[in-house]
């Protein structure tokens, strides 16, 4: 019915033993020539830099904040600590 026919291999990828191809230039650069890390520590830094500083109005808030609370309970504190804090504490 369908009969045998004779199966057509075109090769493996890249040899497909079809007409040559002209006009196509490569360029290689060996792995010796390159420069893997041109430029790494001047980027690291700058970008370190630039995202600290994008930070600082949301951690200086926060840092204020705590600052501000931790001191207003460090005074209260001594003042309580105090013989006045103690007479104003026991209502005399």
């Amino acid at each position: 019915m369908g009969g045998a026919h004779k199966k057509l291999y075109m090769g493996w990828w890249g040899n497909m033993q079809g007409p040559t191809q002209r006009g196509i230039v490569t360029y290689i650069l060996s792995p010796f020539e390159q420069r893997m890390f041109a430029g790494v520590l001047h980027n690291a830094v700058f970008n370190t830099a630039r995202r600290v500083t994008s930070q600082i109005p949301y951690m200086g808030t926060a840092f204020a904040l705590g600052y501000f609370i931790y001191s207003s309970a460090k005074s209260k504190h001594a003042y309580l600590s105090s013989k006045a804090g103690h007479a104003e504490a026991e209502g005399h």
